[in-house]
């Protein structure tokens, strides 16, 4: 009995170490963020408008997932919000993509100057940027290393303020101010931040176009991404992104 309850407790003890190690690491992001300027001055101007914006839409401000969905073409930038124990995201804002790079179509080697199209996470939150804020996508994704066209697939894309860009996805420092911290809240919680890049959004009229004026290959990839707009669209919700050994786009529930 007493060697059954000393395992008992030094389990316990593990268990508490672990879990209070997790809350440092989660709390210790945006305490790092707000030690900075551009950060702190983000919170004070936009936190408190946004959380009553968040209410208003029936969705707790302290816990919630964050989904965003760009479009190339269309230069919009929407971002989903749901409660971290509900299926389906509510959009909760769409800002202005304010410059485009590239033409539509995927980024396949450095330097192309495409802005990616594909399925990936906000990885990485720069508070000193040269472009006021800045947030890295976790561009080349699997996907995007089998697929490139030359040595080096490329990287560094951002979404960030300053209204300029070669290859990223730009908005003005006021409208970065508030998606760096809506996006910096969810991060700070352990939850991953999607983006889904697109061409354009998927209509028929708009599938019309793009067939009436590029080339199959992309048209073939473009193909593979619809699936996973269609699925959003019908249901409010996203798939788990699969990629195959060729490169190949599948989805899973």
């Amino acid at each position: 009995m007493l060697l059954k309850n000393v395992i008992h407790i030094g389990l316990l003890v593990v268990l508490t170490t672990c879990f209070s190690v997790a809350q440092v690491k989660t709390s210790t992001l945006k305490a790092a963020q707000l030690k900075y300027s551009k950060v702190k001055d983000a919170y004070d101007n936009k936190w408190p408008t946004l959380k009553e914006g968040i209410k208003a839409i029936s969705i707790n401000s302290e816990n919630y997932d964050i989904y965003i969905r760009a479009f190339k073409h269309d230069k919009k930038l929407e971002v989903w919000l749901k409660n971290t124990d509900a299926s389906s995201y509510k959009l909760f804002k769409t800002y202005d993509i304010c410059a485009s790079s590239g033409d539509l179509g995927p980024k396949r080697q450095e330097g192309d100057g495409q802005v990616p199209e594909g399925f990936y996470t906000i990885d990485l939150f720069n508070p000193t940027s040269n472009y006021y804020l800045s947030m890295r996508v976790s561009y080349p994704n699997t996907s995007d290393v089998i697929l490139k066209t030359s040595k080096n697939a490329g990287g560094a894309i951002m979404i960030h303020g300053n209204c300029v860009t070669i290859g990223c996805l730009p908005m003005t420092d006021d409208k970065i101010k508030e998606l760096y911290v809506l996006c910096l809240e969810a991060k700070n919680r352990n939850r991953i931040v999607k983006v889904d890049i697109f061409p354009a959004k998927m209509t028929t009229e708009n599938i019309k176009l793009l067939e009436a004026n590029y080339s199959k290959d992309k048209l073939t990839f473009w193909n593979s991404l619809k699936p996973a707009y269609d699925y959003f669209e019908k249901n409010h919700s996203t798939r788990k992104v699969l990629t195959d050994a060729k490169g190949h786009y599948s989805f899973k529930d």
